[in-house]
């Protein structure tokens, strides 16, 4: 579990076939992977605090759950599925990406509970100065509008952001529109800086609305079958 405060912003310095990491030349030759292999990432720390991490833990790369691999001074590599890159964004190439350490018991819980599974990818519709913050705007699926809330918790590229106003239908092919303000500490702390109009980020909406819905849905079906 993660809370959605970035603690550092790393970088991906390689994006490997994990066919090269895995098996021997000769055994590529006599039998190549597809191209739904997933990939090895080499990751460097940034500014991170890396002093307690060791292989096995778990560490977010812009708000998805990865298994750290091979730690060092450096960075470290993460091993990601064909199922995480198509459900992800940011995450298949070279470039900057947010960070943050699995969440401890003993820890504050500064944003909000985090799992770190990406729900979707969504485009930025708006990013606008509004004296020394930043509205930004963002369409959300419709199918996942009924998990979200006005001054309701969402994870953004692994930020954790509370959603000032939200517009039912009001994207372009009819999604929710939601408004969310950063301040001067998150925009210049995070990778969201460095986004623009038309750029998807990685979204997951609140675990436990998405709890309650399934058991409402459930409970509502087992109803029906009874009646």
């Amino acid at each position: 579990m993660f809370t959605g405060i970035v603690q550092a912003i790393g970088q991906i310095e390689s994006a490997l076939p994990q066919s090269t990491v895995y098996r021997s030349q000769s055994e590529r030759d006599q039998a190549p992977w597809s191209d739904q292999q997933g990939l090895r990432l080499l990751v460097a720390w940034g500014d991170l605090d890396h002093s307690d991490v060791q292989e096995g833990d778990s560490i977010a790369l812009n708000g998805a759950c990865m298994t750290v691999l091979r730690p060092d001074e450096h960075g470290f590599a993460v091993d990601i599925s064909r199922e995480s890159l198509d459900r992800t964004t940011g995450l298949s190439e070279p470039g900057a990406v947010n960070l943050e350490k699995a969440l401890r018991a003993s820890d504050r819980l500064g944003g909000h509970m985090v799992s770190g599974h990406v729900d979707t990818t969504a485009p930025i519709v708006g990013l606008d100065r509004i004296d020394e913050s930043v509205r930004l705007q963002i369409a959300l699926p419709a199918e996942l509008s009924a998990f979200v809330t006005e001054k309701g918790s969402i994870a953004v590229h692994g930020v954790s952001l509370t959603i000032n106003r939200l517009v039912d239908e009001a994207g372009p092919q009819g999604e929710t529109v939601v408004s969310i303000n950063l301040i001067p500490h998150t925009w210049q702390s995070t990778t969201l800086s460095q986004k623009k109009v038309g750029d998807l980020v990685n979204l997951e909406v609140d675990p436990m609305a998405r709890q309650v819905a399934r058991i409402l849905e459930r409970l509502h079906g087992l109803g029906d079958r009874r009646a």
